[in-house]
């Protein structure tokens, strides 16, 4: 079938009905599983009582605040990473010997989970709001300054040897590479907030107050798992926007670059 050919396009209201269709057979499979009993109900509640505790979450006054407090807690971490990698990413790809120093830790600090930073993080910083940023920096820094160099690499020499002929100077041949690579760079922030919303949940455990992850946890502490569930859906819908807006930047900006 021309269906199954390898990087055939479907149609796309076929395309629109197998993403409905996923979540529709994810629901399906979920009721399943509940009516008969094959999971303890704590561990996995009934979709209706979820539902239920989703629309008493979403009229919850409190569910706005925590939600932008999680939203400015990446932000901050967003604004720094991005003041540190892409300068050091440019810097790094454009010269070796910036490049060899840097590259070790860099690779470390991919390599290591980050959860394994948590304990030291704390003793560091306590467990208040400093604690939280370092940790999504961790996740952050490295993944950026990975894509700046990357990019910086692709960038063909002729490009470079073409404007050291027509006098550009180092300065000006670095802000080259900045701005070829922009559009990569640009399209990487969307998995970066994709990072930053997985880790500010683990973050927020941590001293539990205010944000999406404290929320979650404070209904863990009373076995609320129906609003345990509804957090957990409140988390998708949110990263999902905030996607949703990177993603549409990136089309008006770089209207040139394909996906």
């Amino acid at each position: 079938m021309a269906l199954w050919k390898i990087r055939q396009p479907i149609p796309r209201g076929l395309a629109l009905g197998l993403q409905v269709g996923v979540w529709v057979a994810l629901l399906g499979l979920w009721e399943l599983v509940v009516k008969l009993h094959l999971l303890p109900v704590m561990s996995l509640p009934d979709p209706l009582n979820v539902a239920k505790a989703l629309a008493l979450l979403v009229s919850d006054s409190s569910l706005a605040t925590n939600i932008a407090l999680s939203w400015w807690r990446i932000f901050q971490a967003f604004a720094i990473a991005v003041a540190v990698a892409i300068p050091l990413g440019i810097v790094m790809g454009s010269f070796g010997v910036v490049g060899a120093f840097f590259s070790p830790l860099v690779a470390f600090m991919r390599a290591v989970p980050i959860t394994a930073f948590l304990p030291a993080l704390i003793g560091l910083f306590g467990i208040e709001e400093g604690m939280k940023i370092a940790f999504l920096l961790i996740g952050m820094v490295p993944y950026l300054i990975s894509i700046v160099v990357e990019e910086c690499e692709k960038v063909p020499d002729e490009i470079l040897e073409t404007a050291a002929t027509l006098g550009a100077n180092r300065t000006q041949v670095l802000a080259l590479l900045f701005r070829a690579s922009l559009p990569a760079v640009f399209g990487a922030f969307i998995i970066l907030y994709d990072i930053g919303w997985t880790y500010v949940i683990l973050a927020e455990i941590v001293n539990a107050k205010m944000g999406v992850g404290a929320m979650i946890e404070t209904a863990r502490k009373v076995l609320d798992f129906d609003r345990v569930y509804a957090g957990i859906i409140v988390i998708g819908l949110a990263t999902f926007l905030f996607r949703s807006l990177l993603r549409l930047a990136h089309r008006r900006l770089f209207p040139y670059r394909v996906g």
